[in-house]
């Protein structure tokens, strides 16, 4: 189960206390915006993309944003195409709904967007549509493992 992943790998880095259980679903940025009480920018959602070897990418940005084709292609060397709704779950060991950067299968590389830096705190997803996490911008980049920063956001 995904959510137990995602805790795993939380407690691992003595992060486990940034969960939250919620009661109503969080699966869309509309949805978890409205559960938390918080804007849209501020649901930190998790986009999956394949790279230029066909390696899975995970990009977490904020959630009033989407991507910039041109961008994207200038940081990653190729098109932004998305993975699938079932090659979500398989290559990245996160159902759809409850994708996020914490507890990931081997060999996803993980990024996050500069839009993200225009919160002080954000919420991704964490394994379910009924657990999210709360974590300061600065902590992310240590908390996901991230490879670094880009700007692939319009």
């Amino acid at each position: 189960m995904s959510v137990e992943n995602a805790r795993k790998y939380l407690e691992e880095k003595n992060l486990s206390d940034h969960m939250i259980e919620v009661e109503n679903s969080t699966a869309t940025v509309a949805l978890a915006a409205q559960e938390l009480g918080v804007t849209e920018g501020e649901i930190a959602k998790s986009l999956t993309f394949w790279n230029k070897e066909k390696e899975p990418v995970l990009v977490l940005m904020a959630g009033d944003k989407k991507i910039d084709n041109k961008k994207f292609k200038a940081a990653f060397e190729t098109k932004a195409k998305m993975l699938s709704f079932d090659e979500v779950e398989e290559c990245i060991g996160h159902r759809v709904g409850g994708v996020c950067p914490f507890g990931l299968k081997e060999g996803v590389h993980v990024y996050l967007d500069e839009s993200l830096k225009e919160y002080e705190i954000v919420y991704p997803a964490a394994g379910s549509e009924f657990v999210v996490s709360k974590f300061k911008v600065e902590e992310l980049a240590n908390a996901t493992d991230a490879e670094g920063w880009v700007d692939v956001s319009k």
